[in-house]
């Protein structure tokens, strides 16, 4: 999700919530306690220098169960961070607090904002001789249709 696309958002809903990849909700009394701009000047294994620009979102769940952010609040947060984000509409990392600090990426729901896994992957697979995975096909997804098969006087060889 993109930083402005966070911030439509927010404008349609009328509870902020964010669900966990296995299901369950970040609690509501949740904070966020950090808003930055994550800039990451890497040489992947090709040896190709990159550089990538993220806004980082940090939630964090406190004992104080009264605390409640609302979307207008989130949104206010946001706009005070525009001068630190620029004017780049940026892709939204998420911090989270499980077993370790999670990093996941943003989608949006049923009315509810969505941590995805992030997951690592090979920037050359070219360059580091990976083969790209093959599809698997089953049979029964074949069907039994002619189509694209020669026929007969279909015309084919």
């Amino acid at each position: 999700m993109k930083l402005s696309e966070l911030k439509t958002k927010l404008l349609t809903i009328e509870d902020l919530n964010f669900v966990q990849p296995n299901g369950y909700y970040v609690a509501k009394h949740f904070h966020i306690t950090e808003v930055g701009l994550i800039t990451k000047h890497f040489m992947d294994c090709g040896s190709t220098i990159r550089t990538t620009k993220a806004a980082n979102i940090q939630i964090w769940v406190a004992q104080d169960i009264e605390h409640r952010l609302t979307p207008e609040g989130f949104l206010s947060i946001l706009n005070l961070s525009n001068s630190l984000l620029g004017d780049d509409d940026l892709d939204i990392e998420v911090e989270y607090q499980t077993e370790t600090v999670g990093k996941y990426a943003l989608n949006f729901k049923d009315e509810n904002f969505i941590l995805v896994p992030t997951q690592t992957n090979c920037l050359a697979a070219d360059k580091c001789g990976i083969v790209p995975e093959k599809k698997k096909l089953r049979m029964i997804d074949l069907g039994n249709t002619t189509d694209g098969c020669c026929t007969p006087g279909g015309g084919c060889c």
